[in-house]
């Protein structure tokens, strides 16, 4: 069943074209997330779905009596606000329905008064029904929210869990999320993916988090040269089939040119070539320029070159039993690590934990309160939170990166300014933009080119990944992981993190700052928890306040799982790897260049079997995470 339709919409803001003739559907049940640069037209679809402004040409349509409710990409800024109050705010609609209903009730109704008054019913039913201050509390409390703090005591993440509250208290029809993850640490974000999973209703949403992306999207719209193309299924089936068909595109467009280029030699032949020349051969050729002429050719790549300086010491940074207390909270204690040439350490904790104080430590910005560290010889290091810092929002973009000059080296080469910036997606005139009116995604990407002209041995990157496209993350990657020097990085991407670095070091609920092999996934499949540190006090009380009790009445927690439970828990690991597998046969049937040219039903139960299995895979691995996270916790006490 449709919920929203673009019909071959248009829109330009002055003269960037965001949409040309674009068509799309979103259907009941579907999570679909929509992929682009910076600057494509993603938010702008939003606005358009939301009816907050209108295409040019075009319809956009939706279902009658649709509700649509949006979690906003800022955070809620009305702290004198209590969370009760903001999340009530989100049912003011259903209100005013509750309300009509009421006042028609009251007067005397002929058939259309009582017809009216039926759909009022149908509406207020479908959506929740009559009880709203029974919604409100509970919502808030399947959210874990504190009802009576207000929103100026709550850290972001917590703002974004009550924003996603007003946001679901409504039972909307379409749940629309902008860049979710923004302000959310690692728990927050799992936590919002689960929320999010389990919701009802059908989720049109926009990320650069490959990981959220990854275990959330039934569907991925791509915003390319002013259309939606639609790709069924997950992002990884994207890149592929995306991959595909640009280079099949490319190779249409090859041979489309070589036959332009053989009949413009032959419109040019002589003049007794010209007297006997065909004229509907003529029409034809004029008809191929036209046509090339009007190609819409694929953006250009991001480029983004890392330059490497000589090489270090083979002793990057020794720390030994390092503390460091922030007010009355020991941040880090008794902490020693050695850090050798070519490491690709990920700093990975929840938001508050010291990651920023760790790297400032490491990097002599801040004195040990005990301990020593030592530097090694030959450093050329890169900051990129440093130079976030000391961007002046009133130089342009090339002032700032090419430090007032108008050619800068890069890999022993003079390059123009502007030119350099290119590969960093700037176009020219964006390029002398005073870095005040950019984005957040193109402020990162400003701070990246600034950084990168400068030729370092150590890199070290406090959350370089906010607010850039997916697109510009991937090269970003593709360019680190042929870096020679030794590269320090904190970040909640977990694709970031698992593509990247080769060991983690991980603030753990323990208190302990312990260092695993591998990426964020690795440190994950040891069913370990991370330190919480902004947890309101409200919520802390009541998780402590509630819990198992002896029928006699005296306080007694659980140890350990259930044996129900524990058996649950030890026979999904087999059931994911099964399900994997099933998915993996069925995907490699689907792969087949014969399967499409089979009949309909042929092709639609193997398709079905792929969405079905990939639900099972999801269920199965939502519910392993929260039966390891229950058994951590039981084993801390």
């Amino acid at each position: 069943m449709f919920l929203i339709s673009f019909d071959a919409v248009a829109l330009e803001f002055g003269d960037q074209v965001i949409f040309r003739q674009a068509n799309f559907t979103l259907e009941a049940g579907e999570r679909v997330c929509l992929i682009g640069r910076n600057g494509a037209g993603k938010t702008t679809m939003l606005r358009l779905v939301t009816g907050e402004i209108e295409p040019d040409s075009g319809e956009v349509r939706r279902r009658g009596n649709i509700h649509i409710t949006q979690l906003q990409q800022t955070l809620p800024h009305d702290h004198a606000r209590s969370v009760r109050e903001h999340v009530a705010a989100g049912l003011e609609r259903h209100r005013n329905l509750i309300d009509r209903f009421k006042d028609r009730t009251a007067s005397d109704l002929d058939d259309a008064g009582l017809r009216e008054v039926e759909e009022l019913q149908r509406r207020i039913e479908a959506h929740g029904g009559w009880d709203i201050d029974t919604r409100i509390d509970t919502i808030i409390t399947n959210l874990n929210l504190p009802a009576e703090s207000l929103l100026g005591e709550l850290s972001g993440g917590w703002r974004r869990r009550v924003g996603l509250a007003r946001a679901l208290v409504s039972n909307p029809d379409v749940l629309l999320l902008d860049e979710p993850t923004n302000h959310l640490d690692l728990d927050a974000i799992q936590w919002l993916e689960n929320r999010v999973r389990n919701f009802e209703g059908a989720v049109l949403f926009i990320t650069h988090d490959r990981a959220f992306l990854q275990g959330l999207a039934t569907r991925i719209v791509d915003i390319d040269r002013g259309q939606l193309k639609s790709w069924p299924g997950d992002y990884q089936r994207y890149l592929r089939l995306k991959e595909k068909t640009l280079d099949l595109e490319g190779r249409q467009n090859a041979q489309f040119d070589k036959k332009l280029a053989e009949e413009e030699a032959w419109i040019r032949q002589g003049i007794k070539a010209r007297r006997t020349r065909n004229e509907g051969r003529v029409r034809a050729l004029t008809q191929m320029r036209e046509a090339q002429a009007a190609r819409l050719k694929p953006e250009g790549k991001a480029r983004i070159p890392v330059q490497d300086a000589e090489q270090s010491g083979r002793r990057v940074i020794q720390a030994k039993n390092v503390s460091y207390t922030y007010g009355l909270a020991p941040l880090i204690a008794g902490f020693s690590i050695k850090i050798m040439r070519g490491d690709r350490i990920g700093l990975i904790g929840n938001n508050g934990v010291g990651k920023s104080t760790l790297l400032r430590l490491l990097l002599g910005e801040l004195a040990p309160q005990t301990g020593t560290i030592k530097m090694g010889e030959n450093l050329e290091t890169g900051y990129f939170d440093q130079l976030r810092r000391e961007l002046d929002p009133k130089k342009t973009v090339a002032e700032i990166v090419g430090d007032g000059r108008e050619y800068i080296t890069i890999n022993g080469k003079e390059r123009h300014v502007v030119g350099y910036l290119r590969g960093f997606l700037f176009t020219a005139k964006r390029a002398m933009t005073p870095v005040g009116f950019l984005s957040g995604g193109e402020c990162n990407r400003v701070i990246l080119a600034s950084l990168f002209t400068r030729p370092t041995n150590l890199l070290i990157l406090d959350e370089p990944t906010n607010d850039l496209d997916v697109e510009t993350l991937e090269v970003l990657e593709a360019q680190l992981a042929e870096y020679e020097g030794t590269i320090i990085i904190v970040s909640h991407d977990r694709a970031f993190l698992d593509n990247i670095v080769t060991s983690t070091l991980v603030f753990e609920s323990s208190g302990s700052l312990i260092r695993y092999a591998g990426g964020y996934s690795d440190w994950r499949r040891q069913g370990r928890l991370l330190a919480a540190t902004d947890v309101p006090a409200a919520v802390a009380k009541r998780s402590q306040d509630t819990g198992p009790r002896q029928s006699g009445g005296s306080a007694r927690r659980a140890t350990k799982l259930s044996y129900k439970l524990q058996q649950e828990l030890d026979g999904l690991p087999d059931r994911i790897e099964s399900i994997e597998r099933e998915i993996s046969n069925l995907e490699a049937e689907a792969a087949a260049p014969e399967f499409y040219t089979q009949e309909y039903d042929a092709v639609s139960p193997v398709l079905e079997a792929i969405g079905q299995r990939r639900r099972e895979l999801e269920k199965a691995v939502a519910r392993w995470g929260e039966l390891e996270d229950l058994h951590e916790k039981l084993l801390q006490g």
